[in-house]
Formats: structure tokens, C-alpha cells, sequence
């Protein structure tokens, strides 16, 4: 008998979170809680990406546009809601938010994810297939990064 030997194949459990031009995936971990959209303090002299600072758990958090911080303009559609995210570095910043268009799905990914070759938007990181859907991987150090430095 031959004898098989091959990588266990591990899966993720992953958000997909509809955009207004694009889906992103994260990994269920980074999103700390899914919320309705509120109004926002505005921020004075902020980039049109910092949406303002809302606020979630008694905490003052900003809040962002993924689409703006890559060059679009910032939507507020009539399915808007947050997504509130676990920063991942250890800087000032323990959580931020995110403006999403819709309700985000939940899907399992494997280790063997079909990347595909399409133009990336400064924070993206690399574009997977997802069933018959493309999503983004985004640079969520990035995007931390640039709110502690604008």
C-alpha cells in the first residue's frame, strides 16, 4: 500500500464585510462586535477617511472608511453598519471602527485559498476567491498606523 503523506488542511472561520465597491475578509477574531450605525463626533481637521470618533462599550473610538482610506469617497448607504475591530499591535489604539454597507457573512476558508491577480487598493494586502465572490485581505496594521499618524 503507498503511503500518503500531505499537510493537514486547517480552516478559518472568516467575516466577509460588503463594501460599497469591494468585500473584505477577516478572520472572525479581529471583529470584537458588529454594531448599527450611529452619529459620529467629527473630528476637526481630520482626512475624509477618519469619519469621526463614535462611541462603543463607554469608549471613544474612531471610526473609518476603507473605501476613503484607498483613495474613493466615503458612502454612507441605507444598509450602513459598524464593525468594531481589535487593533492588533500593541500602540495606543486597543480598538477602531469600520464603516461597512450591510450585514457581514460568515464563511470557512481552508489553507488552500485561490489568490487572484487584480489590481490592489494601498491598503489591501492580496485578493482571494471566495466561492464566486472576490474579497480583499486588508491591511489592518496599515490602517491603524494611519489613524496614529494623519
Amino acid at each position: 500500500m503507498p503511503e500518503y503523506t500531505s499537510a493537514p488542511r486547517t480552516t478559518l472561520t472568516t467575516l466577509m464585510l460588503p463594501l460599497s465597491d469591494r468585500s473584505l475578509i477577516l478572520p472572525n477574531v479581529a471583529v470584537a462586535e458588529l454594531i448599527d450605525y450611529q452619529l459620529r463626533q467629527p473630528v476637526m481637521g481630520a482626512p475624509d477617511w477618519h469619519m469621526g470618533m463614535i462611541v462603543w462599550r463607554d469608549l471613544q473610538i474612531p471610526l473609518v472608511s476603507f473605501e476613503a482610506a484607498c483613495g474613493a469617497l466615503p458612502m454612507v448607504g441605507e444598509r450602513a453598519r459598524i464593525v468594531v475591530l481589535n487593533c492588533l499591535s500593541d500602540g495606543p489604539l486597543q480598538f477602531m471602527a469600520m464603516l461597512i454597507q450591510g450585514v457581514p457573512r460568515s464563511c470557512k476558508v481552508d489553507s488552500q485559498l485561490s489568490y487572484v491577480d487584480v489590481p490592489l487598493a494601498p491598503l489591501e494586502l492580496a485578493a482571494v476567491q471566495i466561492s464566486d465572490r472576490i474579497a480583499r485581505i486588508p491591511d489592518l496594521d496599515g490602517l491603524e498606523r494611519l489613524l496614529l499618524t494623519w
